[in-house]
């Protein structure tokens, strides 16, 4: 460790620290490392600590990385995940006092963008007479806009009120914006009316974690009184909920350690405020800086680049990167013809360089990095040319998979009866001869008798209500049994994977899948693969956490450790009492629930794809989105459109955002980095004269050896430096003729 990471580790868990790390900095070794520390030196209990990340990806390596440090027992007593699990976690438990339901289930964004559809329906006309266009995906943005600000749909339609200067006496409702914003006026009905749809389904979508969960802790001091030190990865990216729920949390002690870097906030669309690092200082006065700035990912000179490309922007906090690695090839900018030479010099230069490196290189090694997803089309086109592998990072999600919200939307139903989608999806599926003008009915009976339609349907099938017509009784029935044998298994805290077979089988699910869909073998794979996901969430499952064990050498194996290898241990427990725990409602944490929870916050890729089998996706060249890309690392990274138009895009309206997007670009780049422009590309069905993005232009202005038009060259020494900085063996130079040879 350098002495800033030292510092960093050390620093007293009583001021408020802010830990600025740059790209390759070792972040996560620094922020485990100081939870350690916290636990082992300053004896805070390991259940009184909350760690936050942004991705369960991210909380995944943290906890591996703390299980070596400090013990598999130790590391499950911390409070550490998203700030999404987290809320769920603690709505859960405090259902009550957050005025829930604990079964509520969790939305998930397809989910929610299919019932907002529905409710634009009865706007369509009205829309049409204007020649306005307005999509669901669009109005699922602007609510969830509001929503990280902490609005309703009152907020929005006094903050558009303002915006267009109507008189401050008018009553601010959406009737005044029927003729002046007319986008606005449905888009606030709709959000009203998804609201209550949501909790007329007892469920909550991923903005309503968070706002429930900054209810719950601002207004229940006590729920939050167990935490004495919270730490946040990625503090850059948070929004306004979620930092209010860092404060709630910190009310008690206000022991808080955030890490960020404000050059890699990359984010403001998704409503990240990088201003939280000053409006910590605010609320914290007594917060303290350390600098991270020994990178250990990249060469000298892709960071020399780098550098001057964000140094640009002079509203920065003013921070180096400095490394141990040799200065290696200078970073290539090329110009070519147009985007179809772009994408052949791409493939060509890929081949050319897993060649001439002998294989140390492989397709793996490769990540294309694009500011918008429309690039790729001529370079997949190249790569598949050349017959290069590649994929496409983030592509269609595991849990967004048909077969796989199946297997959900039973479960979910069987955990909260009231889930509408959940019902939508299962009543005719497997086909059980219930049209559509049946399931109508269903709706709005159950409506008018406010209870859920589940509930109509069990009593119809009970014979406790009457029937509809045409009769549904008899056409429920393996409906119904399903449904209730799953329920009984999963109130007796049977395993979600266990319950999973069941429903299988009771479905008879496999049989339906060869019946209906050509690559059912494939299908079937991947509900076995939910399985596995099951299998592994049940074993690292997040049940209450027990009291602690009484303080006292004989009972703490971490402090014996220490007293043995000669330090002085303080037993600061015997001098205090702990903060009491929260009380925990078991009932409200079920496996099947927890399960539920993990599912559809999987907002990472925690489950493999399947399609192509396991080996034949380790070795593919990536093209990924630079937003994409933040927090993972390439030997050689290509970045094509370096132009201006696309670097800043040209409908973005915050420049300073646009250079960290192409400063994270480039920090992904261990040993090679490439930025690539082209004389004219075809933009909106025209061909247009392209140039070189200012933000290279101005960054090189000074020093124009920053970057070179040369290729890399195959010598020995380069060759050399990449092994050095990848830490792999240098190949052999008959490896390297063969390659060529073949090349």
């Amino acid at each position: 460790m350098t002495h800033s990471d030292e510092a960093a580790v050390q620093h007293s868990p009583h001021v408020p620290l802010q830990i600025l790390a740059g790209p390759g900095s070792g972040k996560t070794k620094v922020l485990t490392s100081r939870i350690a520390y916290l636990i082992i030196q300053h004896r805070i209990a390991p259940s009184s600590i909350c760690a936050v990340t942004f991705t369960n990806k991210a909380a995944n390596e943290m906890r591996v990385r703390l299980t070596k440090l400090i013990g598999k027992e130790a590391t499950s007593r911390l409070r550490m995940g998203t700030f999404h699990s987290l809320c769920a976690r603690f709505l859960r438990m405090h259902a009550n006092l957050a005025g829930l339901e604990s079964n509520f289930t969790i939305c998930d964004a397809q989910e929610s963008q299919k019932i907002i559809a529905k409710l634009l329906k009865p706007f369509k006309n009205f829309l049409e007479d204007r020649n306005i266009s307005l999509r669901e995906g669009s109005v699922a943005w602007r609510i969830s806009q509001a929503k990280s600000k902490g609005q309703g749909p009152d907020d929005v339609v006094a903050e558009a009120v303002k915006e267009k200067g109507m008189n401050g006496t008018i009553q601010k409702t959406p009737e005044n914006l029927k003729d002046t914003d007319p986008t606005t006026y449905v888009i606030v009905e709709v959000f009203r009316e998804y609201r209550i749809t949501l909790l007329r389904s007892n469920s909550l979508d991923f903005d309503d974690l968070l706002l429930y969960g900054v209810k719950l802790f601002g207004t229940h001091k006590k729920v939050s009184m167990w935490c004495k030190h919270i730490l946040v990865d990625e503090f850059q990216d948070t929004n306004t909920m979620q930092y209010e729920l860092m404060t709630h949390i910190a009310a008690e002690h206000h022991c808080v350690t955030i890490v960020g870097d404000p050059d890699q906030s990359i984010y403001a669309w998704r409503s990240a405020d990088v201003t939280n690092l000053k409006n910590m200082i605010r609320d914290f006065p007594a917060t303290e800086q350390i600098f991270l700035e020994q990178n250990y990912r990249s060469t000298a000179s892709i960071l020399s680049l780098s550098l001057a490309i964000i140094s640009e922007d002079k509203e920065r906090i003013k921070k180096s990167l400095h490394t141990a690695h040799p200065k290696g090839p200078v970073p290539t900018q090329l110009c070519l013809v147009d985007e179809m030479k772009e994408a052949e010099f791409i493939a060509t230069e890929i081949k050319r360089l897993v060649a001439v490196s002998g294989g140390m290189l492989t397709w793996s090694d490769f990540a294309i990095l694009m500011r918008f997803t429309a690039l790729s089309r001529e370079i997949e086109t190249a790569l598949q040319r050349e017959s290069i592998p590649h994929k496409v990072l983030g592509g269609h999600k595991f849990f967004e998979r048909m077969e796989v919200k199946d297997i959900l939307a039973y479960l979910q139903l069987v955990d909260n009866g009231s889930f509408l989608p959940a019902f939508n999806r299962c009543i005719n599926n497997p086909p059980r001869s219930i049209g559509e003008k049946s399931v109508s009915q269903i709706l709005q009976r159950a409506e008018k008798d406010k209870i859920s339609a589940l509930d109509l349907v069990e009593r119809i099938h009970d014979g406790k209500v009457p029937d509809i017509k045409p009769p549904l009784k008899r056409k429920v029935a393996t409906f119904i049994s399903t449904i209730r044998t799953v329920r009984n298994l999963a109130k007796k805290r049977v395993s979600a994977a266990a319950l999973i077979r069941t429903l299988l089988d009771l479905l008879n699910y496999e049989e339906h899948l060869k019946k209906t869909q050509d690559d059912w073998q494939n299908r079937w794979e991947n509900v076995q693969e939910l399985i596995n996901f099951a299998s592994k969430e049940h074993e690292t499952i997040e049940l209450p956490v027990p009291p602690e064990p009484k303080a006292g050498k004989e009972n703490d194996p971490v402090a014996s450790q220490l007293e043995a290898d000669g330090f002085a241990v303080i037993d600061n427990n015997q001098k205090k009492k702990e903060a009491a725990e929260p009380s925990t409602d078991q009932a409200a944490e079920t496996p099947l629930r927890l399960f539920l929870q993990a599912s559809m916050l999987s907002t990472d890729t925690e489950t493999k794809d399947k399609e192509d089998g396991e080996e034949k996706n380790k070795d593919k060249v990536v093209l990924s989105t630079c937003h994409s890309a933040k927090g993972l690392e390439w030997p050689v990274v290509i970045v094509p459109a370096t132009e201006n138009g696309v670097f800043p895009h040209i409908r973005s309206e915050d420049e300073a955002e646009e250079r960290r997007l192409l400063y994270v670009a480039c920090t992904r780049a261990q040993s090679l980095l490439y930025l690539l422009t082209t004389v004219e590309r075809m933009v909106g069905g025209a061909r247009k004269a392209r140039d070189l993005s200012f933000f290279v232009t101005r960054a090189i202005k000074a020093k124009r050896d920053l970057i070179t038009a040369m290729l890399p060259e195959a010598t020995l020494e380069n060759r050399k430096i990449m092994a050095g900085v990848l830490s792999r063996p240098l190949p052999p130079e008959a490896e390297i003729e063969k390659r060529l040879e073949e090349l």
